[in-house]
């Protein structure tokens, strides 16, 4: 099992920053991908940002050349940069996890999630 704990969340301004971390621990398998999503009230939870285990990452349109996703070297730890926030970007964050090994093949976990809210 793998619990996944975020922090960092709060209300900032329109045009402010935040910074999400979500450290893992459990059983902890070196192939993995971790990412952050994201939900608003009434709408579904969307992909925000991947990083694998080698470093590369992806974002979705919405927060490209805003947010910024990154993990430690020990690969336990990923962050999520967020600048120049805007109303929109409130919502729960959720961190996830996907991890590999050869005997359990490709297993997630998601976080309890962690408030962000944008003041305009």
């Amino acid at each position: 099992q793998v619990q996944l704990v975020e922090s960092g969340g709060g209300l900032v301004q329109a045009g402010g920053s935040l910074r999400l971390s979500c450290a893992a621990s459990g059983i902890i398998f070196s192939v993995n991908i971790m990412g952050w999503y994201r939900q608003a009230p009434g709408k579904q939870r969307e992909l925000v940002a991947t990083v694998t285990a080698d470093g590369t990452t992806s974002y979705a349109d919405s927060v490209k050349g805003r947010f910024a996703i990154s993990r430690d070297g020990a690969e336990n730890t990923v962050f999520l940069q967020m600048n120049s926030l805007k109303p929109e970007d409130t919502a729960v964050y959720y961190c996830d996890r996907n991890q590999w090994s050869l005997t359990t093949g490709w297993l997630h976990y998601w976080g309890g999630g962690t408030q962000v809210t944008v003041s305009s």
